[in-house]
């Protein structure tokens, strides 16, 4: 048997693994498609005239009956489609199991950053912060993280998507190599900015060159650890995020407690720490899973289709990072008499405000985990008992769900408001952790800034609902235009009111950003029948 027929005989072995006995030659065509199995890639790899001709190869191959008696399927074609009735109680019960699994799980992996602000308050110390900080060096590392967090978002959604479609065709060797593809861009893309930011520095002396330095610093180990923590997301491997930031924080946190090691120092080391477990574990899984699955891969490495695949998706993440921090840029570029030492210059009290209102959008995600794990089930499981004759029945059910889930959502934005107030705003909280009152400005822009992360929460369930059938047009308009009302209304208010209301413009573009989305999500169920089937 030669190499072709090999890969022939794998390949029907990968489809019917997929879909079980197929019902017809299109049915195996739309998988291959799916698989990203194109014309060329069958005649180069597979020695085959046409795609069509691949597919009814592959057909014959899975339907014979040798194959079918050698090879029994666990899905069963009258099964699959059948429209058998399943009554409420039992959609209550899969929504209520997946609630209480995914919520909790959805707060179990925003763990690393519970932690930060644990230690913060014990300590007065983070793997990225420190109270006993100056104002100028919390502006430099306050801007190294955000130049890292934004920086490397555009690759941090190309990531998910790229490594997800691998994972999904067990292709581990292209999750390899697209993983080591996209953190290398990455990388040289932060490269270009800070040289970028540099010559423009030389010539309107914004800043010294060693508050530079400390900023590069902080953003490329910032920028790194972002990057690979992405790589398990689509991998399913997420606890590994968690391990690695709880030994990181308890290297980091431990020089500081007993060594005389500058605070930068015990931060990068921590922070590399953290790194170093993700990059061993990462080729230990690659490894491991490359061994077990075939020794060649269908796909070649080619940097065009994948960026006219995921260009959509990078311009989103750039643009979503670069929102959540637009009101913090306003803010801290004027003051209450205009004076301020440098252009950008970090302000206490409304980063406190802004850290305090982040945390309602940090305890919300278990909602959105919930949301979208529930979606994928339900919406598989109305496919197929709903008859295929009645779209507008699977229409209005998956849209009364996500109606569902958006109510959901709002309530568990109050619960945690009210809970955070408790927590933090009252006397046993943020005064009893620091031994001082909490600001007016901070409790105002937590106030406005956590309504602000509810809407954003809500667009983001919108987003994320268009993301999981390949829709990111919209979503990435929506950030636009978001992005653009936080800049306007921000400026002016920050200007002509206080520094403080620029959070107002971060609300602003927050209620346009769930709108927007909103809209696109309405009439996305609406049709959810024709963009169901278009995705497969």
């Amino acid at each position: 048997m030669n190499s072709s027929s090999d890969k022939i005989a794998q390949l029907g072995m990968d489809v019917y693994a997929k879909i079980g006995k197929p019902v017809n030659v299109n049915v195996v065509r739309a998988m291959l498609e799916s698989m990203s199995i194109r014309i060329v890639d069958a005649q180069a790899d597979y020695g085959m005239e046409n795609l069509q001709e691949l597919a009814k190869l592959v057909y014959s191959q899975i339907t014979a009956a040798e194959f079918l008696e050698r090879h029994p399927s666990p899905l069963k074609v009258n099964e699959q489609f059948a429209s058998t009735n399943t009554s409420a109680s039992d959609y209550l019960r899969v929504k209520t199991k997946y609630f209480f699994h995914y919520y909790p799980l959805g707060l179990f992996h925003g763990l690393p950053v519970f932690l930060q602000i644990l230690t913060i308050v014990l300590f007065g110390y983070s793997l990225w912060t420190y109270v006993g900080f100056n104002q100028l060096q919390s502006t430099a590392v306050v801007l190294g993280v955000i130049f890292g967090l934004v920086g490397t978002g555009g690759f941090v959604q190309v990531i998910g998507r790229q490594v997800s479609h691998y994972w999904f065709n067990n292709d581990f060797i292209m999750a390899r190599k697209s993983t080591v593809m996209v953190i290398r861009d990455g990388l040289t893309f932060m490269g270009v900015l800070s040289i970028l930011t540099i010559v423009v520095n030389f010539f309107a002396n914004f800043y010294p060159y060693k508050f530079l330095y400390v900023v590069y610093a902080y953003s490329f180990s910032i920028g790194i650890l972002l990057l690979f923590s992405a790589v398990f997301h689509p991998l399913k491997q997420r606890w590994v995020i968690t391990v690695a930031f709880v030994v990181a924080t308890a290297v980091a946190l431990s020089l500081k407690l007993f060594t005389s090691i500058e605070t930068y120092y015990t931060h990068w080391i921590g922070i590399w720490t953290a790194i170093v477990i993700m990059v061993l574990y990462l080729k230990y899984f690659f490894d491991k899973k490359v061994k077990q699955t075939k020794s060649f891969n269908r796909a070649t490495s080619k940097s065009a289709v994948m960026i006219y695949r995921n260009y959509r998706y990078f311009f989103y993440g750039l643009l979503f990072f670069t929102f959540i921090f637009l009101d913090r840029i306003l803010a801290w570029s004027t003051s209450h008499d205009g004076i301020l030492p440098y252009i950008i210059y970090y302000e206490k009290n409304y980063e406190v405000g802004m850290d305090i209102a982040i945390l309602i959008f940090f305890l919300l995600v278990g909602v959105l985990e919930y949301s979208i794990a529930s979606f994928s089930t339900i919406s598989d499981m109305m496919q197929k008992q709903i008859p295929y004759n009645r779209p507008d029945l699977f229409n209005s059910k998956m849209l009364r769900m996500y109606r569902q889930h958006v109510i959901t959502l709002w309530i568990a934005g109050i619960v945690m408001t009210v809970l955070l107030y408790f927590v933090i705003w009252s006397r046993l909280g943020y005064e009893k952790a620091f031994d001082e009152a909490l600001d007016p400005i901070s409790i105002k822009v937590s106030l406005i800034g956590g309504l602000g992360y509810v809407f954003v929460a809500w667009g983001m369930l919108n987003s994320l609902y268009l993301f999981t059938l390949n829709k990111p047009t919209k979503p990435l308009k929506a950030i636009i235009w978001a992005s653009i009302v936080n800049i306007v209304v921000g400026l002016l208010l920050s200007r002509m009111v206080s520094y403080e209301y620029s959070v107002v413009g971060m609300l602003a573009g927050s209620i346009v950003y769930a709108m927007l989305t909103l809209n696109s999500a309405m009439k996305f169920f609406k049709n959810l029948d024709y963009y169901y089937y278009a995705a497969y």
